[in-house]
């Protein structure tokens, strides 16, 4: 139920299940979850993609399993839900939402850095219409990415909004016809992973992991994680590409 392909040093992961509308069940759920691993443990990799098949991006939970008292089959001890919504990763993921997301939907489609969306998607936490609570992070990120009052309008209503209304907003970052959708979501990955992969990946955990911390925690972790970089092979190969008007070849080292 979950598709990986590989462009390039980006990992494409596909969720597979459109016969269910893409719903989470524990064969989504372990099986992102190893398509995360292979993105963490292959230093080939820099970035990921993550897109769908089917004509739902992601309907969230499967409900027979809430409704036979299996909702803890759709998580894991790493991930908790869909195997990645509380995943801890070092390297980022471009969300390619070709059509709605809804429920666990949106908190996967959260989990993700850049959300790349077509034009009339909508992004919706309709729990509150079966008497649930949006467990899988959707109430924890959407206050801090969005405001608190337009998360509480999602909340609360159980009404999905449109992603063009979302992209004002902030949360989604590229709003295209749908036939583009993914083809953006992996220009974009690819721009990020044509980068040197120590320095994007030391960013990407200073942005992730100083977002709670106060200003002085803040700093000391930004320069314990950059200055390394600073002194790699790659840092001194992209300087010398600079000065001799060439592109960089990166070793990761």
């Amino acid at each position: 139920m979950i598709l990986t392909e590989r462009h390039g040093n980006v990992l494409v992961i596909r969720l597979d299940r459109p016969d269910a509308r893409n719903a989470v069940n524990g064969a989504v759920a372990t099986g992102l979850e190893a398509a995360i691993d292979t993105l963490e443990a292959d230093d080939a990799l820099v970035c990921g993609v993550l897109a769908a098949n089917g004509p739902i991006f992601c309907a969230g939970a499967d409900l027979k399993l809430v409704a036979a008292g299996r909702g803890a089959e759709m998580a894991t001890e790493r991930g908790g839900f869909a195997g990645l919504v509380r995943r801890r990763r070092t390297k980022p993921l471009v969300a390619a939402i070709h059509s709605d997301a809804l429920a666990g939907g949106v908190e996967i489609a959260l989990a993700c850095e850049r959300l790349v969306a077509a034009a009339g998607a909508r992004l919706g936490l309709p729990e509150v219409k079966r008497s649930l609570v949006a467990l899988g992070g959707g109430l924890v990120e959407l206050p801090r990415l969005v405001g608190e009052k337009l998360a509480l309008e999602l909340a609360l209503t159980g009404e999905p909004i449109p992603v063009e209304r979302l992209e004002r907003a902030g949360l989604v970052c590229r709003v295209v016809p749908a036939a583009e959708v993914e083809r953006e979501a992996l220009a974009l990955a690819t721009r990020i992973a044509a980068n040197g992969p120590l320095a994007v990946r030391a960013s990407y955990r200073i942005i992730r992991e100083t977002r709670d911390a106060d200003t002085d925690d803040a700093w000391a972790l930004s320069m314990s994680l950059g200055l390394p970089v600073f002194g790699s092979k790659d840092a001194h190969e992209g300087a010398t590409a600079f000065v001799e008007k060439r592109p960089p070849v990166w070793q990761g080292r």
